[in-house]
Parts: structure tokens; sequence; C-alpha cells
């Protein structure tokens, strides 16, 4: 059994009405004293009245609803509440303005992956038709930007017979694709 609580005759426990703060009896009276003088004060903090009017009404909603004592000074803890309330604003403000989200990028129309996966299949073809030693040198060159010496060191032959079968190669590719000349 709660301790102070007596049961009544019946056994029922009796209602226990909740603790009435003289300030929460006084809010109307301190709400006409104190709220243009808040609002000023919160604008200093927020950027527009709406936000200033918005944290001064916080303010006084959790006056009302807790339960605080406050005997002396009302005003004071109400600038405190608001002066808390307005911070608060700053920083979720803040936290906005720097979260800069990723900007997705441009994405190319459905022709344009086509177009390039089409060419990229003809190139392909045209690679996959030359003589072996010249599609290992164009690809090696040209898809993994390998150097002569390179090449030369992974094919097992001479650089002079890497740069012949280069050109050998592209020459193949520029006739057999026309728009590789340009």
């Amino acid at each position: 059994m709660m301790a102070g609580l007596e049961r009544t005759p019946t056994g029922e426990l009796p209602v226990v009405e909740r603790v009435v703060s003289q300030t929460q009896v006084d809010l109307p009276g301190l709400y006409e004293t104190h709220y243009r003088r808040l609002v000023k004060l919160a604008s200093f903090y927020t950027d527009d009245t709406e936000t200033a009017e918005e944290v001064v009404q916080d303010a006084f909603v959790k006056l009302l609803n807790g339960n605080y004592r406050i005997d002396s000074n009302a005003g004071a803890y109400l600038r405190s509440m608001v002066l808390n309330g307005a911070r608060s604003q700053l920083r979720k403000r803040k936290v906005r303005r720097d979260y800069v989200p990723d900007v997705p990028r441009p994405v190319d129309a459905a022709e344009v992956g086509g177009v390039a996966a089409a060419a990229s299949s003809e190139i392909v073809a045209a690679l996959r038709s030359l003589p072996q030693k010249q599609s290992a040198v164009l690809v090696l060159r040209y898809f993994l930007d390998l150097s002569e010496a390179d090449i030369a060191q992974t094919l097992g032959i001479a650089r002079g017979s890497v740069k012949s079968h280069a050109s050998r190669g592209l020459a193949k590719l520029a006739r057999t694709i026309p728009e590789l000349q340009a």
C-alpha cells in the first residue's frame, strides 16, 4: 500500500488531485506581462518572428505542463526557458545548413547508353578480329594505359615490335570502323 494513503470504507483508494503551483494559476498574468519581451528576446536568436513566437509559446506550454514550483521570479525562469529554446533552434538550423546532401549525377538519356554500348561492342568485335599480338598490344596500351616498355615486357617482345603491332592494329581498326579516324 502507498504511504500516506488510507483506503475508504468501501476499500477504494482516494482520488489524488494534481498539485497546481501558484505559477500555473498566474499563467495568464505571466503571459500578459512577459510575452512581448520574450518574443523580442527570442527574435535576437532566431531570424524570423514566427520561430521566435513558437519558442516563447513552447516555453509557456512547458511551464503549464510541468510541475515547476516557481515562487519568486517566474519572469527570469521564463527568460532562461526561452533562451534555451532559441539556442536549440539555432543548433537545429546550423545542422540543416551544414548538411549538404550528395548532388545526384546527371543521368544520360537511354539513347546515349545504347549508342555507347553499341559502339563499345563494335570496337570489341573489331579488336577480336585482329591478330592476337595486335589486339593484345592495343588493349594493353589503350585500355590499361601501359607504356611501350611495360607492354614489351608483358608480351615478351621488343619495343620496336610493340610499335609496329600498334600501328598495324590501329590501321586495321580505322578501316573496319571509319568513325575512329576522326
